[in-house]
């Protein structure tokens, strides 16, 4: 349904009216379409999660505009990159205080992004790991599967040392 609402722009730094025709959404809506809970919208509201002031119908219904449901799903990003509520918090409290603040928005970016970075490097470890087992794996299964899978079978020039300099004990 459209109506128009005083909805907040998505920066007051644009000068855009406030004053806008807008899809108004009820919180069963934004839930389908954020893939939040009903009850975790309502903690997110709770929490000082949301950049916007969330509205009321007559009946004393929230509502939402498609904006708040963009938000939500910068929200639902920041959680799955590990990104705390406070710091959701802080953020969306920078943004509802309008411009003037945009180094300290940038501040909470960048130490966030910085964590992420690190979290990737540490994923990208872990998944060099695994790829090692399972290309070790696949070769076992692919030569029979004889033997054991992490026996290093030595190639010739191991083998020409192992002869004369190493004893087979010492082979890994």
């Amino acid at each position: 349904m459209a109506q128009t609402l005083g909805v907040r722009p998505r920066s007051r730094s644009t000068g855009y009216d406030h004053r806008v025709t807008a899809e108004v959404l009820h919180i069963g809506e934004v839930a389908r379409r954020t893939g939040l809970s009903v009850h975790t919208l309502r903690l997110y509201e709770r929490a000082g999660l949301l950049a916007g002031e969330v509205r009321r119908d007559d009946a004393g219904r929230r509502v939402y505009s498609a904006w708040d449901v963009e938000w939500l799903g910068n929200c639902v990003k920041f959680r799955a990159s590990g990104m705390p509520l406070a710091v959701i918090s802080r953020l969306a409290r920078l943004v509802r205080e309008g411009t003037g603040n945009e180094a300290e928005r940038l501040e909470v970016l960048r130490e966030h992004q910085r964590r992420v970075t690190e979290r990737l490097a540490q994923l990208r470890d872990c998944l060099d790991l695994i790829d090692g087992k399972v290309a070790a794996y696949e070769r076992h299964l692919a030569a029979d599967g004889t033997g054991e899978p992490w026996q290093r079978q030595p190639g010739p020039d191991q083998t020409l040392k192992r002869n004369s300099t190493t004893s087979p004990s010492r082979m890994t």
